[in-house]
């Protein structure tokens, strides 16, 4: 009679469990299965890294609009009415969700390279809907309060696109190995051949991508312009109330050449500086006047201006994190801060021999200086005792009336319209100064002041592109930057280009004439090879995986009665063998 020893002893796989177990909760081997995913497992699959890419790009977004995160307040502030870090609750959520979701990516790869079945586990699937909506949510949110700012993810590839051209370059060929493990099977389908002409558009398209940059530090270091002035932005707002004077002595301290401020003009037509409509996010007017604390802040008079408290709101709200920072000494003379004038700022300008820039609000047409406001402008100027040529003009209206002044616009003009006005200098937003007009600009003896520069890789490409000074809130962090982050020059780059290109090439090449090898020596197993190598190698996983497949298939399509099939316990290896009839 035919005897039959079904027995069969596993090698422990930690690194499986681990990966199975936390991904599909499959801790136990008899859970797992290496069969094709289900359909419906694809589409979590798909659905899991369509989310990794949103919280990716969501994640990225707000690595470089960190720039612009007190202009992200202040619009909060504007509709809300409340003044608070509204970057907190976006931030924590963001940095949760994308570690989660990348951890989850991970997983699902390995389980691909691994050979094991997709099967995300139901609380998962509940966490990637909800970091997945929630992101959505917050693209949407962002649209609609702060539309602007999309613009500085093309403004900071300038900056970015050489080394995430790098990043991209090593992802795909790295996916190369999955890619390459699925589309060299036996079974040839439709679906591989799609997914292998997806792959290759997609490489092809990295290979190429630097064709599309336009990086204004890739230059010869000889070209490179003097180092941009820093123009402070009401003072220096991070370390003190803006549009404060202990605010304009910090900027100065910290090595600006400028000062920047928001002027508005009282009801008796005394300039001074404010930067909001009202005064309540910056002064304690709600104590003082609480009947008018919603009034705009020029239809107060100088005396009640003067008499409001203009530091106290930054020692308690701290907008910026940097109160913590500050000795008893500052905080002292912050809290005891008022309202700022026209005349003492341009004064302190005066003192230290730098200029000043003004940004200056029309009254509204009720207001009694409507008309007048630009003489109020001019008499303060000559009353601060700084020469004219060192105060820029701004107000694009009355300047026929504005003679001595340096004349500046804030938007972006053509060369006959620049000399129609009289204009000598921009001052433009970031996203408005492409290098093409900056280089334009300069090659017509047109300075540029490019506005909102913070961050560091942001005054380095300006640097590149040739600005000749740029107006920030943070003047203690620029003066950190002696020179452009990095810099390279043409021919090097390209020799980096065409070497990691070649690389990726070489490697994609090996792994799948690699994937293809392996494959075709799995396939050309037969049963009496499976039983010398068994008893001559300990075999890999995937030996072990076509063993038991030849082995069962046997079984199901039947033994002969001189067949004999016995699993050994001792060594953990199948014996296939012919035995005879027992007497």
């Amino acid at each position: 009679m035919v005897k039959h020893q079904p027995l069969q002893v596993y090698e422990k796989q930690l690194f499986v469990s681990f990966v199975t177990g936390i991904y599909g909760c499959r801790w136990k081997r008899y859970q797992r299965s290496q069969e094709d995913s289900s359909r419906w497992e694809c589409t979590w699959f798909i659905i899991l890294c369509s989310s990794f890419l949103l919280v990716l790009f969501w994640a990225y977004f707000w690595l470089v609009a960190q720039n612009d995160f007190n202009e992200f307040n202040w619009s909060v502030y504007n509709r809300s009415g409340a003044w608070s870090d509204e970057t907190i609750p976006i931030l924590a959520p963001t940095t949760v969700g994308f570690s989660y979701i990348t951890f989850l990516m991970i997983l699902a790869l390995f389980h691909i390279s691994l050979g094991q079945q997709l099967n995300l586990y139901w609380v998962h699937k509940i966490g990637v809907l909800a970091t997945l909506f929630t992101t959505i949510s917050g693209v949407v949110s962002v649209d609609d309060i702060w539309g602007d700012e999309w613009d500085i993810l093309l403004v900071s590839l300038q900056s970015t696109a050489p080394f995430l051209h790098i990043g991209a370059l090593a992802t795909v060929t790295a996916i190369s190995w999955l890619v390459a493990g699925y589309v060299v099977r036996r079974d040839r389908s439709n679906f591989q051949v799609t997914v292998l002409v997806i792959y290759i558009i997609i490489l092809l398209a990295v290979y190429l991508a630097p064709l599309t940059f336009s990086c204004p530090c890739i230059m010869d270091r000889h070209t490179l312009r003097p180092r941009p002035d820093i123009i402070g932005r009401r003072g220096a707002p991070m370390l003190a109330p803006e549009n404060t004077i202990v605010s304009f002595n910090r900027a100065l301290q910290n090595g600006a050449s400028s000062l920047e401020a928001d002027v508005t003009i009282s009801v008796d037509g005394v300039p001074f500086l404010m930067r909001d409509r009202t005064l309540r996010r910056t002064t304690d007017v709600g104590k003082v006047f609480p009947a008018r604390q919603f009034e705009d802040a020029s239809l107060f008079n100088w005396t009640e201006i003067h008499s409001l408290n203009a530091g106290q709101w930054f020692l308690k709200s701290d907008p910026y994190w940097t109160v913590e920072t500050l000795t008893a000494r500052d905080r002292l003379r912050i809290g005891n801060q008022t309202v700022c004038s026209l005349v003492d700022m341009l004064r302190l300008a005066a003192r230290a021999n730098s200029s000043a820039l003004l940004d200056i609000r029309r009254p509204p047409p009720e207001h009694p200086r409507h008309r007048s406001w630009f003489m109020d402008t001019l008499w303060a100027v000559q009353k601060a005792g700084i020469s004219p040529k060192r105060v820029t003009w701004t107000p694009d209206t009355d300047r026929g009336r504005v003679r001595g002044l340096p004349q500046s616009a804030n938007e972006k003009l053509s060369l006959e319209e620049i000399r129609q006005r009289g204009i000598t200098s921009l001052t433009l937003h970031y996203s408005k100064a492409s290098h093409t007009d900056i280089q334009e600009y300069l090659a017509h003896n047109v300075s540029v002041t490019v506005s909102a520069v913070n961050a560091p890789w942001l005054y380095s490409v300006l640097w590149c592109s040739g600005v000749s000074s740029v107006s920030s809130d943070a003047p203690q962090v620029l003066r950190k930057v002696p020179y452009p982050i990095w810099l390279m020059s043409r021919s090097a780059y390209r020799f980096i280009w065409f070497s990691s290109d070649l690389v990726s090439i070489a490697l994609v090449i090996g792994i799948f004439c690699f994937q293809k090898w392996k494959m075709s020596g799995m396939q050309n197993y037969n049963p009496e090879q499976i039983v010398l190598s068994a008893v001559a190698n300990r075999t890999n996983r995937d030996l072990n995986v076509m063993k038991e497949k030849l082995i069962f298939s046997e079984l199901n399509n039947g033994l002969s009665s001189t067949e004999d099939i016995s699993l050994f316990p001792e060594n953990g290896y199948a014996i296939y063998s012919h035995g005879g009839l027992g007497d």
